[in-house]
């Protein structure tokens, strides 16, 4: 399941992508089928190791382009080892909300992003969040939790003062907002609830059917209640 739309990033075979805060690696894999030679950055080493799997696993089943490269790498997003520029696409998703010292995470996202390149910022949308804030404290307060709920106007404006234009702002991922209600309401770690199982079954199930009706309900529900926002932003060239 993506968050971020792949279609505004412009990922050609090639393009030099990295994938900060990777998770479970779903834009990286993503990436790489599409010929990127791409960078799959966490600071979890076992997240990592499965992604590394994954990516083993594509290239054997002739998933991606024998030309893309994928690899893991381990460390800190507030200190990204690389080299000023030397991205095509950036991609920071549902990791910011984590981060004490964002600012100074988004400066890294945009050095190393070249110019004329595109980044891509996906955080929980402030109103499903506060929700869950709302719900249970189980759910953001513990080790490695959200520290920070955004409304889009304050991130998009944090972003685009280290020297990115602002392009395209979108929500998505509605059907999922009422999930971690869910969740909240009866317990974060109690994921055996019938009620909690039920609607899980119910996500996997639209994810690999894709049925139109729930396409349409999902689209029409993003605008309000999406779970997450997604922004996008490209580095100007020459100072424009």
């Amino acid at each position: 399941m993506l968050t971020v739309d792949f279609e505004l990033l412009g990922i050609g075979p090639g393009a030099r992508v990295i994938d900060v805060g990777c998770g479970a690696g779903r834009h990286s894999f993503e990436a790489y089928r599409r010929g990127a030679d791409v960078v799959a950055f966490d600071q979890n080493a076992a997240d990592l190791a499965d992604v590394d799997v994954m990516f083993q696993a594509i290239a054997e089943a002739g998933e991606a382009p024998d030309y893309a490269k994928a690899e893991t790498v381990r460390g800190d997003a507030l200190d990204l080892p690389y080299g000023a520029g030397e991205f095509d696409v950036v991609i920071a998703s549902e990791i910011l909300e984590h981060v004490l010292h964002d600012t100074q995470a988004i400066a890294e996202l945009v050095r190393v992003l070249r110019p004329g390149g595109v980044l891509a910022v996906t955080v929980p949308r402030w109103l499903p969040e506060r929700i869950c804030w709302a719900l249970s404290d189980e759910y953001h307060a513990n080790e490695g939790g959200h520290v920070r709920i955004y409304r889009a106007d304050e991130l998009r404006n944090k972003i685009t003062a280290k020297g990115v234009r602002y392009i395209h702002q979108e929500f998505t991922h509605a059907l999922h907002s009422p999930f971690w209600w869910l969740k909240c309401a009866v317990g974060v770690s109690r994921d055996q609830h019938p009620l909690v199982r039920a609607y899980h079954r119910m996500l996997v199930w639209d994810m690999f059917s894709a049925p139109p009706l729930t396409r349409v309900i999902e689209r029409l529900l993003n605008p309000l209640v999406g779970k997450s926002v997604v922004l996008y932003f490209a580095k100007p060239v020459g100072g424009r």
